[in-house]
Order: C-alpha cells, then structure tokens, then sequence
C-alpha cells in the first residue's frame, strides 16, 4: 500500500472513510478483494506470493491498512513480508493498543512499516492507533483527516497532501458520499513539480514517477484501488478497483463491492 487517506470522524454520516491505492510490482501475483476461503471472517485481497495483505476488514469490525516506508539503502530481502501484520492482527482478537504492544519487540524483524489497526466496535478514544517502525511510536489516531504515503503519517509529500484537500473537497459536497468519486480521487496521475519532491534515494526520475496518486509505471505501479465507508448504522462498503498487471495507465480490469453490517456472521 502506498498511499491511504482517512477521515476518522469527519463526515456526519460516516465516521470512517478509507481511500488507499496499493503500488505493487505488476509481476507479483496478487488475488483480489473476497473473503478468504480459511478465514471466512476476513474481507481483503491477498498476496499470493507470501500470503499476506495490504488492507482488510472482519465482519466483527477490524480494521487494518500497511505502507512501506521508503528506504532503499536499508531493504533487507530475507526481512518476512509486511503484508503479514495485516493478516496477524485481523485474525487475533486483541485490542489494538494490546496488539500492537506486543508486535513492539519484533519491530527490527521488518524492512520499514507505517501501520493503522482499527477496530469499528471499540470506544471511539481506542478505536484506531498508528504503529510506525521508523519513529519508534504507537499512537491513537485522533479525529480529522489523514494522510500517509512512504514516509510517516501526515508527513505533507505533494500526493498526501493533494488526496488530503481533494479528499476534504469531496466530504463537504456530497452527501451520501459517491465511491465512485472517491476513486477519482485515487486515480489522479498529476505528478509533483520537482520543487516539490522529497529526497528519498531513489533518483529524481523516479521520484517524478512515484508522486502522483496513480502510479502508471510499466514494471511498478497502481494494481488497485479502494475505498471503504463506514456508516452511523454500523454498514461497511468496501469497494476495489484493480487493474490489469501489464497495464501502464488507468485502465480497469475488475470493479468488486462488498457490504456488511458489522458484528453479523451473515
């Protein structure tokens, strides 16, 4: 996952809404957005090479989302996969805060992660946290809008910060929320002017390619796009976009809806 915005407790008829755009090798096989045959209970698309997720919701109401934290220099290729986290803290049944304590000493185990753990049923105070193995921090993710990319959360790169306003936009115009607008938020492809870059090692060029929301390269790029609402009532949407691995542009392949009314089994 490469980019994730979230308004906790910002639209007055939806205290959650997530957008996320996953960027992946296109060559790396990925199964989509379904329940999982051993694990019924789980709702996310699936890594098909280590297993693991990038975003994922229970029918029981947990929540989680991972992105990578750019840092080329110090990748370590036998680290165990980041989608893993997701997975493990979607099928335990401890609070976020408690999870997320006890993933603390295995932090050094993985390359870079920013992590969001959720639970939908929690006091709204330990509903959501942040867990980050860069800054060290756990911390509850406070009412308001989000942004986070490769860097840590908030962190103002020009494709955060561009979802972030378009994002605020889209909430104050529209009410029920359409996610079809809000997937024209993720598909922008607009690069950042190279003023605006950040300097994350990889080379201006590519620093060009990774800043829009869209990523449309032809090796590494864009393979889907989400969008999950939460209403007052407790009903989770929960809509993937993907896109055909060799493509190069915005082309869809699949369109999948889910809903679900949290703390059913049906």
């Amino acid at each position: 996952m490469c980019l994730l915005l979230i308004a906790h407790e910002v639209h007055p008829d939806h205290p959650l809404v997530l957008l996320a755009n996953r960027d992946e090798y296109r060559a790396r096989p990925t199964a989509p957005l379904g329940f999982w045959q051993d694990e019924p209970q789980l709702l996310a698309g699936r890594d098909l090479l280590a297993g693991g997720t990038w975003l994922g919701v229970t029918r029981s109401g947990r929540i989680a989302a991972v992105t990578n934290y750019r840092e080329p220099g110090a990748h370590r290729s036998g680290a165990p996969s980041r989608g893993d986290l997701v997975h493990s803290y979607l099928s335990a049944d401890l609070s976020p805060r408690d999870w997320l304590a006890k993933l603390g000493p295995r932090n050094a185990a993985y390359n870079g992660f920013n992590l969001i753990c959720g639970d939908l049923a929690a006091p709204p105070a330990e509903r959501f946290f942040y867990h980050s193995n860069r800054d060290g921090g756990t911390r509850p993710l406070t009412a308001g809008l989000h942004g986070l990319s490769n860097h840590l959360l908030d962190t103002p790169w020009p494709k955060v910060s561009r979802g972030k306003s378009r994002l605020q936009a889209a909430l104050r115009d529209a009410s029920p929320l359409d996610p079809e607008v809000l997937l024209e938020i993720l598909a922008d492809t607009t690069r950042a002017p190279d003023a605006e870059l950040p300097d994350t090692g990889v080379g201006l060029e590519l620093e060009r390619i990774l800043s829009s929301a869209f990523i449309a390269g032809l090796e590494y790029g864009t393979r889907s796009s989400s969008v999950i609402l939460v209403d007052r009532s407790g009903l989770l949407t929960f809509v993937e976009r993907t896109f055909a691995p060799d493509a190069a542009a915005a082309h869809p392949l699949e369109t999948r809806r889910f809903q679900l009314r949290l703390g059913r089994d049906d």
